[in-house]
């Protein structure tokens, strides 16, 4: 999916008296598939300090941008949805390796469109024999699918449930098959069921942290993106207090620590 969205550049450049000069600029952004229903109002905030630059924003899996900026995609930053995809694309000379930011922290939770008694466990809501199908990111190459595993596995039921395990190519296809009925349950994050056109619709549990590995979401300026200057404009964005508050409202966490 691409979408336009005016963003801004300014004082990148100093004129010769020192003053700061604005100077409209472009990027291209690849934002994994998690953040779809985030964006508009991370444009809209990052628009009101920034107006002057424009942003084509592309959003698919992780591990699908990784490997169409190895071939050549035309990507100044990439927005993974962990920390282990941009510093493999770093240290094979895709990426550069010291402007990756943690800039946000993902919260895997069971989503269905069944009622669901508050006090639910996540293992009792596994155990519902009228559980069919079950949604999951495709696990091999999407970090909530990773986590999604990691959660089957601690609990015990990676192994029987594996029939009824429907794998979508990313989070948002995951969200899809159960908002359609595809699947009778699945593991989605927590900003998918929050955003405003999902907020209400189901049920859903956090799935305990302890559960799997923090999905801690990383930026990074690629090879390409590292001869323009909004690049590091727009990672630098994402670090501030206005981006990181309406990132904890979409229901993402703030990452302890930055790589």
């Amino acid at each position: 999916m691409r979408l336009l969205l005016p963003l801004l550049l300014g004082g990148l450049l100093a004129a010769s008296g020192g003053a700061a000069t604005l100077q409209a600029a472009s990027i291209t952004v690849a934002a994994a598939s998690n953040f779809v229903l985030a964006l508009p109002a991370l444009q809209a905030a990052f628009t009101a300090e920034h107006p002057e630059t424009e942003v084509v924003l592309t959003t698919g899996a992780t591990g699908s941008l990784i490997a169409q900026i190895e071939r050549g995609a035309p990507y100044d930053v990439l927005l993974a949805a962990d920390l282990d995809y941009p510093r493999g694309l770093a240290a094979r000379g895709h990426a550069e390796a010291d402007t990756l930011v943690a800039f946000a922290r993902g919260r895997l939770v069971w989503w269905t469109m069944r009622p669901l008694a508050a006090e639910t466990a996540l293992a009792d809501a596994l155990h519902d024999p009228a559980l069919r199908r079950i949604a999951i990111a495709q696990p091999d190459h999407a970090p909530y699918g990773v986590a999604a595993r990691e959660v089957l596995q601690h609990l015990g039921r990676w192994d029987d449930l594996q029939p009824r395990l429907v794998r979508g190519e990313n989070i948002s296809q995951t969200a899809q098959f159960v908002e359609s009925g595809n699947a009778d349950g699945g593991f989605v994050s927590l900003s998918l069921v929050q955003a405003p056109r999902l907020a209400g619709r189901g049920t859903w549990i956090e799935v305990p942290a302890a559960l799997y590995s923090p999905l801690d979401h990383g930026a990074i300026v690629t090879r390409r993106g590292a001869a323009n200057p909004a690049s590091a404009v727009f990672i630098n964005w994402l670090q501030s207090a206005a981006a990181r508050d309406l990132l904890l409202r979409f229901g993402y966490a703030v990452p302890p620590h930055s790589p």
